[in-house]
């Protein structure tokens, strides 16, 4: 596929994506706008548009690459969808109505009244690092595409085709924030889905498959394995520890992180917000079945044909994530290869710019006080807001060139390990201020607890082996992070004589 012609597509597609925002943010550009969408949100539109923000570009790349790793990975990531849906249950039934009574725009003021100044403080700091983490990994891995199909073929170098994509989110963001991310998300969603099974059928197309050939070719593959219940304590997919850690991350990456709920409280009532969380997680659930299909048929295709799945320009050593790129833009024509660079730049980039006003979101409430009636209309703080957004922009930047210096052969498995370590104290700050009733804490002493647990939590699944009789940790390592803050604050605890309204 020539480099010139995606060049020219992303170029036009981009395009749309500013006009869209020049539309929706020229009656308004406040701070209201872009915190919550004045909260009048359309469900409907918020709950597609949330697909393509939790999928993005590591599902439509990572996920059916490690279908055929070498490992033997199989379908066994559905045992983690599975408990991703039972914590977007939780989320909807426990943590919105919360939200929704307190009236919040940043999640993280339920802990500033609830445990303290201190506790909001490193709640907040909390999300930041783990956001600014987590998109620029996920960011990282489209960019590597982009360098390697795309700006290699014009001397680009990597860090400035990052500065490219990082400019491009920011020009159709920086005004109207999330009003104009809840129409831009919808838009790149449909791309997204579209894509997806659109690869479903040029690569059937190219296997002379029917639908339910096809269907019957994933099942009597050698990839198809979903359920994994063999050797408790080496092996890391054992159903149990996929489905635990499914839950628990689930709830501290969406429930307890401002990037999706912001969305949820951009809603006039607490129904529509429950509906759209309902609706999400059944698409959710159904797409990503599409997607390890995706992956099955991709190996099946490549043996066919003699494709081996492309070594790393840095490492040498293959890399699973680039064999849908590969087979996509090399393999299939030039339709499902613009098809393909569609779904992948619609994926990640809704997954970004709603990071990027998450994060900007909240510094601004959180750090600068801008929820406040008194700063949240004034014009310098609108002016503030926007040098927020730059800096985290570059912040973003610097992030992906350390990660790209250090390199990772599997990104998903990065993004879940990053979220074990950096999330898990949310999961405990939150657990503690919801159930445990007429104690308080020691509210300066809550920053050493939440940098400790992450640290106890290294040592004992880097030791876990000689520790726990063979015992290897995986996602569910989050839940132990989430229970030793627990039990860290708990011992920094305090009674009190006031019962909590919360």
């Amino acid at each position: 596929m020539s480099p010139t012609i995606l060049l020219c597509f992303l170029i036009g597609y981009f395009l749309v994506l500013i006009i869209i925002s020049f539309v929706t943010s020229k009656d308004s550009s406040d701070n209201n706008s872009f915190f919550v969408a004045n909260r009048n949100s359309k469900w409907y539109l918020v709950a597609f548009g949330m697909i393509g923000t939790a999928l993005s570009g590591v599902t439509f790349i990572s996920v059916p690459g490690e279908v055929g790793a070498p490992a033997g990975n199989q379908f066994q990531y559905f045992q983690f969808v599975l408990g991703n849906a039972v914590g977007f249950i939780i989320i909807c039934t426990v943590l919105l109505p919360l939200y929704y009574r307190m009236k919040l725009t940043s999640i993280y003021s339920y802990i500033e009244q609830r445990l303290g100044h201190y506790s909001y403080k490193t709640a907040a700091s909390i999300f930041l690092l783990s956001r600014t983490l987590g998109s620029a990994t996920r960011l990282y891995l489209v960019v590597i595409v982009l360098q390697r199909f795309i700006f290699d073929n014009y001397g680009v170098p990597f860090w400035l085709t990052v500065l490219i994509s990082l400019a491009l989110i920011w020009s159709y963001t920086f005004k109207g924030g999330l009003k104009t991310i809840i129409i831009t998300d919808t838009l790149q969603t449909f791309f997204l889905v579209l894509s997806v099974f659109l690869s479903i059928y040029f690569i059937c197309s190219s296997l002379d498959l029917n639908i339910p050939q096809a269907f019957e070719t994933i099942k009597s593959s050698s990839y198809s394995k979903i359920f994994f219940w063999d050797d408790f304590l080496t092996n890391k997919w054992y159903f149990s520890k996929q489905f635990i850690g499914g839950i628990f991350v689930t709830i501290a990456m969406t429930g307890l992180d401002q990037d999706l709920m912001q969305k949820n409280l951009s809603m006039g009532t607490i129904k529509e917000a429950q509906k759209n969380m309902f609706t999400f997680t059944g698409v959710f659930v159904i797409l990503n079945v599409f997607f390890l299909s995706v992956g099955a048929l991709l190996y099946i295709f490549a043996a066919k044909n003699g494709i081996d799945i492309p070594l790393d320009h840095i490492t040498g050593k293959p890399r699973t994530d680039l064999l849908f790129p590969e087979i996509a833009l090399n393999n299939l024509g030039a339709v499902p290869a613009i098809i393909f660079m569609l779904g992948l730049t619609a994926a990640t980039f809704a997954t970004t710019d709603s990071a990027l006003t998450a994060l900007t979101t909240s510094f601004c409430v959180d750090f600068l006080g801008m929820a406040k009636k008194e700063n949240i209309d004034a014009k310098d703080a609108v002016k503030k807001r926007h040098t927020v957004h730059v800096a985290f922009s570059i912040l973003m930047f610097l992030v992906i060139i350390v990660i790209n210096a250090l390199n990772s052969s599997s990104v998903v498995s990065l993004i879940f390990t990053i979220a074990s370590y950096t999330y898990g104290p949310l999961l405990g700050l939150y657990s503690f201020g919801l159930f445990v009733k007429k104690r308080g804490l020691h509210d300066k002493l809550v920053p050493i607890v939440c940098i400790l647990s992450p640290f106890l939590c290294y040592l004992l699944s880097s030791y876990s082996k000689e520790i726990l009789g063979g015992y290897v940790f995986s996602v569910e390592l989050i839940l132990i992070n989430g229970l030793i803050t627990f039990i860290g604050l708990l011992l920094i605890s305090k009674k009190t004589d006031a019962q909590t309204k919360f």
